[in-house]
């Protein structure tokens, strides 16, 4: 059996998975103040939003499962959750096989298709809705996306900037944007002709636009907080503030405990050895605990006073014969 691609191909990660952008969920309808095509639509991403819910809850309530040692495989969870889409699919085809011009259909369908793992019939689905409405920016975003994928890249930073030019107050064309670029740095820095340094605090500032307008999300500031990483000179103090940030935005106790991770590395690097061991020693979940080992054995080293001598130091260095 060969799992489902897309949001679905890594099953417990589906939650956090950026998928296309879907039209907005209507608002309850009635069949005297719509036409008919747009009730039938409606209904049809009615069908499409009742799927997904309760996949969700398939692949949570089966991670919760398989902790004790139940649960469903990922081959029978796939082929379950194949079954579910079969006729949310069809529905789909039916509705544009007699509706071939709507464009919100078509940019629905695609954003279900890439979920599926169909990434080259997302992006005709894409590329249809954006020519039969040019003023849609979500088609440029899922467009952008499929780009920043599988290139090139620079027609994915053009598109990103045409739909932040039309709906700039959408968080996560911003964060989108980004994120391809921290990613694609080579890449950007030659787009925008600037150094990859001047990428990543372009980057910086995506994020932080994103943030105004979704200033909860926890993956947009723990994306913002990683930026710092690879900031040269560091700015241990900003990089301290963001993770700080991004912790008390964390959603369960795994969350708060990967900050606390992050928390440790940064505060060793600014030399706050005592506050980096109270951040480790605040983590106890067990998938954590190869990186809080790893830390922990950096901080032992930061800690060992340097060597008194020059043949000392020499003993240190990796890869110096004894």
């Amino acid at each position: 059996m060969v799992l489902l691609g897309g949001a679905w191909g890594a099953l417990p990660a589906m939650a956090a998975a950026k998928s296309g952008d879907r039209p907005p969920a209507p608002p309850p309808f009635s069949t005297s103040t719509v036409t008919p095509v747009e009730a039938e639509f409606q209904r049809v991403m009615a069908l499409d939003d009742a799927a997904h819910e309760e996949i969700d809850k398939w692949i949570k309530d089966n991670g919760a499962f398989a902790k004790k040692g139940a649960g469903l495989t990922e081959a029978v969870l796939s082929l379950k959750i194949e079954q579910r889409l079969e006729p949310v699919k069809k529905a789909y085809e039916d509705f544009l096989q007699r509706n071939p011009r709507h464009a919100r259909a078509q940019l629905a369908f695609g954003s279900f298709l890439n979920d599926l793992g169909d990434e080259a019939e997302a992006r005709k689905r894409w590329e249809k809705a954006l020519e039969l409405d040019p003023t849609n920016p979500a088609a440029y975003n899922n467009l952008a996306n499929s780009y920043g994928q599988t290139g090139p890249v620079a027609k994915a930073f053009e598109l990103y900037a045409k739909a932040i030019e039309m709906n700039p107050r959408q968080a996560i064309y911003y964060h989108n944007l980004g994120s391809v670029i921290v990613l694609h740095r080579k890449d950007a820095a030659v787009h925008y002709r600037i150094t990859e340094q001047q990428v990543l605090r372009h980057a910086l500032e995506l994020y932080r636009l994103a943030e105004k307008f979704d200033p909860n999300n926890f993956q947009l500031a723990t994306d913002l907080a990683q930026v710092f990483y690879g900031l040269q000179p560091p700015d241990h103090a900003a990089a301290i503030a963001a993770w700080t940030r991004a912790q008390s935005l964390a959603r369960d106790g795994q969350e708060r405990e990967a900050t606390h991770l992050h928390l440790a590395r940064v505060k060793a690097a600014a030399g706050k050895l005592n506050e980096a061991r109270a951040h480790l020693n605040s983590v106890t979940n067990a998938a954590l605990a190869g990186v809080k080992s790893r830390l922990a054995r950096e901080l032992v080293d930061k800690a060992l006073p340097p060597p008194a001598t020059d043949d000392a130091r020499r003993l240190h260095l990796p890869g110096t014969p004894k």
